[in-house]
């Protein structure tokens, strides 16, 4: 499945920028509303963690509760995303179900499943980087990947739940690829810390 491969670079693009974060930008915000740069590594390293046991059929709710940094919250963010990575690339899986309970009681099929964490952390990355003033670099590929799984995100009140994976669309003329992508799902390419 090309989507392991294309996930597997966007993950690799938010561990470039996690890794230049220091101990002061860890209490900046981030453009997920109500979290500094260390609540949305604990969120990302835990969503890590549960999407890989998800690729081995774990189906444990536990494994997506919210995960501690520890005394390197930098290092335990790259961890994750290593694991992740393989987890992703063992054999086997592009067949295996994944239980996704945070989702739905039902396990979604491998590629489906794949694909959600792809556009996530193309979007995650983009917030490491607006938080850290960098520059998010993903090819097209990537890109056209995480545009493919945005445009079957639905719209409307239910991504005013508490809880919902994106807000609402924000309003963006121009830009970037990755600004549309980023405004559809909720964010402002603007925003600034």
């Amino acid at each position: 499945m090309q989507i392991i491969e294309l996930d597997a670079r966007a993950v690799r693009a938010s561990a470039d920028l996690a890794a230049k974060a220091t101990a002061a930008d860890l209490s900046k915000p981030t453009p997920c509303r109500g979290w500094t740069l260390y609540g949305l590594l604990a969120h990302m390293t835990t969503q890590h963690y549960g999407f890989a046991a998800a690729s081995r059929g774990d189906a444990d709710p536990e494994k997506w509760k919210l995960l501690s940094l520890g005394d390197d919250p930098v290092h335990a963010y790259l961890d994750s995303a290593g694991h992740v990575i393989d987890a992703f690339a063992a054999d086997g899986v592009a067949d295996r179900p994944f239980p996704l309970p945070e989702f739905r009681p039902e396990p979604f099929p491998a590629e489906q499943a794949i694909s959600f964490h792809h556009v996530d952390y193309v979007v995650h990355a983009w917030d490491v980087a607006k938080t850290l003033g960098a520059e998010l670099h993903v090819d097209d590929e990537v890109l056209d990947a995480a545009h493919t799984v945005a445009a079957i995100v639905p719209a409307g009140p239910l991504r005013l739940a508490p809880g919902a994976a994106f807000g609402p669309e924000v309003p963006w003329e121009g830009g970037s690829r990755l600004d549309q992508l980023v405004a559809y799902l909720g964010r402002s390419p603007a925003w600034t810390p």
